[in-house]
């Protein structure tokens, strides 16, 4: 079983169904047989969000699969897993959680230099469908401005 250094878990969704309006970055609880299946890249963080469970925030439907080499010590592969934040943090998104539209998601998940797990969360606020074609547009825009330029 191969091991990468770089572990970079993308939630690709996000920056495509939300504007992204804040970020920051928060540990993440897990237990022993989690962290080594993240350190194998076997998670996935496409259909999760983050939720206040008594002034707490939780990442939800987040999925890591089990770990090869687990026993009956096994982790649960999609639970509500913890995020580690700042008191101050924690109460600057849960007032700006309540203007309507406002929701927290989950951008990427990586091992940083110093072996810890982290999540980049986004406070972002739901677009529209003319904002998602217009993604979609400016997209292949630029993908055909990059196959003309390359073909010169």
């Amino acid at each position: 079983m191969k091991i990468e250094k770089t572990i970079n878990i993308l939630n690709k969704r996000a920056k495509f169904e939300y504007e992204i309006l804040e970020q920051i970055e928060a540990g993440i609880v897990l237990t022993g047989t989690e962290i080594k299946a993240l350190r194998s890249s076997k998670a996935s963080i496409t259909e999760s969000f983050c939720q206040f469970i008594e002034n707490e925030l939780f990442v939800v439907n987040m999925s890591i699969d089990e770990y090869k080499l687990g026993t009956f010590y096994n982790h649960k592969i999609k639970r509500e897993r913890k995020l580690l934040l700042h008191k101050k943090e924690l109460q600057k998104f849960q007032r700006k959680l309540k203007d309507v539209g406002m929701t927290v998601v989950p951008l990427k998940l990586y091992i940083n230099d110093r072996g810890k797990a982290k999540m980049l969360i986004a406070l972002g606020k739901g677009k529209k469908l003319f904002d998602k074609r217009e993604t979609i547009k400016n997209r292949e825009n630029k993908r055909n401005l990059d196959r003309i330029l390359k073909k010169t």
